[in-house]
């Protein structure tokens, strides 16, 4: 029996496509919705009719989180869950469920105010890492080396920022220049590639064309995961990790993660195990 996906998302990008194609040789019929045009709010929307689920591919956390917390409340089983967009759009959210059960994150100070700015580069030795509660991709993310400047770094969150962008977290720069992303769907960790910072860019983000390769599992990675995946539930995700000295950290969970890249370093046909995770959803 053939089941209707709907992949609510901004745009058709190539995971997007990819997870068309595949569709039909799992019994899939995979269209695109754009999360811009459906007004949802009604108990019975018309917009969902004839979708056995929803596959949230929006790279905006807030329209992304929007959307899955009606489709569900509309009774459409939803990939990712509400609750889940919701923990992996807030960082500080996300550190402190995992921090409470014990898995690794790094230190971090949120900064909601200059005194908290000034108070956290008191307590964390440059170089730091300014970086926005609520984003992604990399952007608004600051590496502050120079006590001299630094304060002129926060003048852009201050007089620039409105609300939610004003809160921040401070945190050591522990990468290096590289990072870990995992692939979950479901349970599974599917593949795992190293992302390193390209040219003078000093952030490792897949969104910003870095570097990356394929790496080998590592137990503790699949331990790290698996206390991810516990507190957030069976799902698709981007785990992204720091290496250190001491181990692995959990730097941030994307809720609609890419995966050209990952898929090119690791050889991973991603969007199959998607779409079978789909499938084994809907029943």
């Amino acid at each position: 029996m053939n089941r209707t996906i709907a992949i609510i998302a901004d745009r058709i990008g190539w995971e997007e496509r990819r997870l068309i194609d595949v569709g039909p040789d799992l019994g899939l019929k995979i269209e695109w919705v754009n999360d811009e045009s459906l007004c949802l709010g009604h108990p019975d929307p018309s917009q969902l009719k004839g979708y056995d689920a929803v596959l949230v591919r929006s790279r905006s956390y807030t329209r992304g989180g929007l959307v899955a917390t009606l489709a569900e409340a509309a009774g459409v089983p939803t990939l990712n869950s509400a609750d889940a967009i919701r923990v992996c759009e807030n960082k500080l959210s996300l550190r402190a469920l995992l921090r409470g059960v014990g898995a690794p994150v790094p230190d971090f100070r949120l900064i909601l105010s200059r005194k908290d700015f000034d108070a956290a580069l008191a307590e964390l030795p440059l170089p730091v890492v300014l970086k926005p509660v609520f984003g992604g991709m990399g952007k608004r993310v600051a590496l502050l080396r120079d006590p001299d400047t630094a304060p002129s770094v926060y003048d852009y969150v201050e007089d620039l920022g409105h609300g939610f962008e004003q809160a921040c977290l401070i945190e050591p720069y522990l990468s290096g220049g590289a990072s870990v992303r995992c692939f979950v769907v479901g349970r599974e960790l599917v593949s795992i590639a190293e992302f390193e910072s390209a040219g003078t860019d000093w952030r490792s983000n897949a969104a910003l064309g870095n570097r990356h390769r394929a790496v080998a599992q590592d137990p503790d990675v699949l331990k790290i995961v698996d206390a991810v995946v516990d507190e957030l539930g069976a799902g698709i995700y981007g785990i992204d990790l720091f290496k250190t000295d001491d181990g692995y950290l959990v730097n941030e969970v994307n809720h609609a993660p890419a995966f050209k890249a990952v898929a090119s370093a690791t050889g991973a046909d991603i969007a199959t195990a998607i779409g079978r995770y789909v499938r084994e959803v809907v029943g």
